[in-house]
């Protein structure tokens, strides 16, 4: 298949990009450098150019703080880069998956949101999002969105995926003990983006990892007991005692109503995807040594 990869500097587009070629399929993967999607013309001639039969869309501007100080930026980067991508979508024929963020949820709910459940964002970042869910599918049938959260993996920027290394490093950690997601490893949500390319059957899917959920604080906790350091060097704290510019929901963890309906059996539960990323990044800095 040929495929086109958006922000494929990023953890999961590098992912992505990976799992595809590992299938065989022809992977045209672009970073921001290479392609803004939401400049239209850029993206026309890349669209021209490559002739893609799918399109996944991993690239967003995911600072959520500092969307709230760029609301002009938030929205043309996560609400028209999906929408014109979409439209050449539409316009080749080309099936698009486009994620977005369990952010467009208020948290206030107990237990898992499904699609049943409306979303009520609270930044900008989360409305952003999910203008562009809307925008996307508005521009074309054969958009399928995939919401997912807490995605940790393998050259990821972020606290889930840096936790080994910071706390190595000697850093006490300031892990969250308050706020709720479902943690989704990276090569996970890869491979099923590709399931979903394959099904090529539009709508909303919720796309994270297995099991209950978990706090960032007991994330952090379960990454150091299985790295074997000292999980003392967690250190609880509020949400709220952060003081950060944008709201995040207290609980954004996900469930998928369709997931199992078409075939496609659950994520692994977090706790063994992150069994296996820790055993992997343990066994990559072993090799450099």
């Amino acid at each position: 298949m040929r495929l086109i990869v958006s922000g494929a500097r990023g953890m999961v587009g590098r992912a992505v990009a990976a799992y595809c070629q590992a299938l065989g399929d022809e992977v045209f993967a672009y970073d921001h450098a290479s392609l803004d999607i939401a400049d239209e013309r850029s993206v026309r001639d890349v669209f021209d150019r490559d002739g893609p039969e799918a399109v996944i869309n991993c690239a967003a501007w995911t600072d959520v703080d500092g969307c709230e100080f760029d609301r002009k930026h938030a929205f043309r980067v996560n609400a028209q880069g999906p929408e014109i991508l979409a439209a050449n979508s539409r316009r080749t024929k080309a099936v698009l998956v486009t994620i977005s963020t369990d952010y467009v949820f208020d948290g206030l709910k107990e237990g898992f949101y499904t699609q049943r459940d409306d979303p009520n964002p609270q930044s900008v970042y989360a409305l952003s999002k999910l203008e562009g869910e809307r925008r996307a599918q508005a521009a074309s049938a054969r958009t399928i969105v995939a919401r997912t959260g807490l995605v940790f993996g393998p050259g990821g920027n972020n606290f889930l995926s840096r936790v080994i290394e910071y706390a190595e490093g000697g850093q006490t950690l300031k892990a969250i003990s308050d706020a709720y997601g479902t943690p989704t490893y990276s090569e996970a949500l890869a491979a099923r983006l590709r399931e979903l390319v394959r099904i090529d059957l539009p709508g909303i899917y919720h796309v994270v990892g297995g099991g209950k959920g978990a706090s960032f604080a007991e994330f952090a906790r379960a990454s150091l007991r299985l790295a074997g350091l000292d999980e003392a060097r967690v250190q609880e704290v509020s949400m709220e005692s952060l003081n950060r510019p944008a709201t995040r929901p207290r609980n954004s963890r996900l469930r998928c109503l369709l997931s199992e309906k078409i075939g496609l059996a659950p994520l692994p539960e977090w706790q063994s995807s992150l069994e296996s990323f820790v055993r992997k990044m343990r066994a990559k800095s072993e090799s450099a040594m």
